[in-house]
This record gives C-alpha cells, structure tokens and sequence, in this order.
C-alpha cells in the first residue's frame, strides 16, 4: 500500500507527520494524534484514538512512528469515502464557504493547528496548490496538493 505512494504524498505525509508530532521525539502518543485529530473537528474517544495506533504500531510500543504513520494515511486513503472526507477536510480551511482557500484562511487553519508561518510560507503553499493559477485553492487542488484524491 505504502508502496504505490508518490515521493510528493510522501513528502505531505512527512509535513504532516511534524505537525503531529508536538514534542518533536520522533514518534506520535495518542495524546497528540487526538489533539491534532480535534484540530480538524474530529473528536475520537481515547478507546478510538489507541485502536488507531494498535492498527499500524509494528514495534508495539504505544506510538506511531514515521513509516507506520504512512502506513495509517495511506490505509484511511484506500478506505475513505475519500471524497466526502476531502470535501470535509476543504471545509475545516474555506472559513467563508465560498468554495475556495484563501491565503489569509489558510494562515488562520494553520495557525490553529499550532503552525507559525509567515505569510511568505503560506503564499508559498497557495502558490504550489493553486493548479489554476487564480491565487485561491479550491477542493480539487486541495485534493490533489494533499491526497492526490479527489473532491467530485
């Protein structure tokens, strides 16, 4: 499964994978998987959380670490209803629900998920995002910037 990933849906895992590990050693408890998971207006028990990290935890020592959190993404890729859950997660960053990302609303979801970014760092997200070229991310680029899934 994790083999059929692209270098750039690795690279995305990766960054995604820092914001979650909140204490930088390396690894994600599951404190800090919920914590991350409310972020984005989830809200798994503690029972949930530990059966997430049971799923993949190969070492079987409690936490997630690199690998098996690209084992745990790429599964809830394949196993989603992935569109309405990409239509979800578009929803958490387009604040005004016109239907688009702007640089301001992802400075603010970025900042709420505990990420100090300049705004050179955010148009820089926009900027590699925007297929289009018209400075806003809609659901299908956020689709493909993140997943490489799909809106429709």
């Amino acid at each position: 499964m994790a083999d059929q990933l692209t270098g750039e849906q690795i690279v995305e895992f990766k960054k995604a994978y820092l914001l979650f590990d909140k204490d930088g050693d390396g690894t994600i408890t599951t404190k800090e998987l919920g914590t991350e998971m409310r972020s984005l207006r989830q809200h798994p028990t503690e029972a949930e959380l530990q059966d997430m990290i049971y799923e993949v935890d190969a070492d079987s020592n409690g936490r997630v670490g690199f690998p098996e959190f690209v084992t745990m993404r790429a599964r809830k890729m394949k196993d989603a209803g992935s569109e309405e859950e990409m239509r979800e997660a578009f929803r958490v960053f387009d604040k005004d629900g016109n239907g688009y990302i702007s640089a301001a609303e992802l400075h603010h979801a970025m900042t709420n998920l505990g990420e100090k970014l300049t705004d050179e760092a955010v148009d820089e997200m926009i900027r590699e995002a925007d297929i289009d070229g018209d400075g806003q991310v809609n659901c299908e680029e956020f689709a493909q910037a993140g997943h490489g899934g799909s809106c429709l």
